[in-house]
């Protein structure tokens, strides 16, 4: 049965502020029982206090985040913590874990695009060994075409080991179909992000810039009314975005 949960990085603020066991029983006393980790440190101390919380709350963690290489600032990664990323799935009794976004020094190369989703299917077949099952989130820019190909079919097919995150805001900003993404992907999408897509009224801001002659800041905000939203406050259509991540499924 699919499960609605809390994506971390979300509420990382609280995490910071509150601690880790805090956040996940105040998260858990709203009603929400089950969690993707992102964004928040994996320190021994906080997996313990998410273990404690899994324990006593009831809260699931079903997916945790790496990248391929560090993330800046420093941080756990398959190149240089392989072995503590299988240990805190382990721990946590995850089998799932996301790469979270394509290496900036990736985006608009194609030999580096190749390169990464080349270095993932790796991964994920050495992971696959461990138990843990890889998958990948997408934004906007993957829908990109190299040789007139969207470059998310390009990782998808250099990867099929790897599972697909689908991402709907992400999906719709980058100007598909939710829906027929999904089911594109029919098979490979266990984990799905529900955001919703809204186009926002034009800033008094912007109308100010253009009266004094401010074009660029004009055209801030114009492109600026395409907005995240909360779910169902915006333009997706839920129902057929949801029953469809169901049949592919979620």
């Amino acid at each position: 049965m699919a499960r609605i949960g809390v994506q971390a990085s979300t509420i990382k603020t609280s995490f910071a502020e509150n601690g880790t066991f805090e956040t996940l029983r105040r998260m858990a006393e709203i009603g929400y029982r089950v969690i993707e980790m992102s964004q928040v440190a994996m320190t021994p101390e906080n997996v313990a206090e998410m273990k404690r919380a899994q324990d006593e709350l009831g809260v699931s963690v079903v997916a945790l985040s790496a990248g391929l290489t560090p993330p800046p600032g420093g941080g756990d990664s398959l190149s240089t913590t392989y072995d503590k990323i299988v240990a805190d799935c382990r721990t946590l009794g995850t089998g799932l874990l996301r790469v979270g976004m394509l290496p900036i020094d990736a985006m608009g190369h194609r030999d580096s695009i190749v390169d990464f989703a080349k270095k993932t299917e790796e991964y994920a077949k050495r992971l696959a060994d461990d138990g843990v099952a890889l998958y990948y989130h997408n934004h906007h820019v993957e829908f990109a075409r190299l040789d007139g190909r969207y470059m998310l079919d390009v990782i998808a097919d250099l990867a099929p080991t790897v599972g697909l995150e689908v991402d709907v805001h992400w999906v719709q900003r980058g100007g598909l179909n939710p829906v027929s993404v999904l089911a594109k992907y029919a098979g490979r999408v266990r984990l799905v992000h529900l955001k919703d897509y809204r186009i926002g009224l034009l800033p008094d801001s912007a109308r100010d810039a253009i009266a004094a002659g401010d074009f660029a800041g004009f055209m801030a905000g114009f492109y600026g009314v395409v907005q995240f939203a909360e779910v169902g406050e915006g333009n997706l259509e839920w129902q057929p975005i949801i029953e469809q991540a169901l049949a592919s499924g979620a």
